[in-house]
């Protein structure tokens, strides 16, 4: 990957939030689950289309803090409109495991 200025890195706004609503999404080409995302009053509810099917139902996810890009522009995936891009990592075999604050902060905080 090529290397970006601090100032580039600035640029990605990246907040906790929490679920406040999930559904399995089998129009997805790949499986996945829709998110609704509360970031807080600064950004409010966004929307996020996530491959994280192999670990995670959507009922076990209502009320976990995620971390996730709020600033991206919106993009259409399927039916469903992602407006933002909840954050994870790959485990052994490739299957996507959320990013999540190791203790409980607010909602909305930036990261920086």
């Amino acid at each position: 990957m090529a290397e970006i200025g601090f100032d580039d890195f600035l640029k990605v706004d990246v907040r906790v939030g929490v679920v406040v609503r999930a559904e399995p999404f089998p129009e997805a080409r790949k499986p996945a689950i829709k998110l609704w995302v509360d970031y807080g009053p600064e950004i409010g509810e966004k929307k996020s289309s996530a491959q994280i099917t192999v670990h995670y139902e959507p009922e076990e996810l209502i009320g976990r803090r995620v971390l996730g890009v709020v600033n991206f522009p919106p993009r259409q995936i399927g039916p469903f409109m992602s407006e933002a891009l909840v954050l994870g990592v790959p485990d052994e075999d490739g299957a996507v495991v959320l990013i999540k604050p190791d203790l409980d902060v607010p909602v909305g905080g930036r990261w920086f």
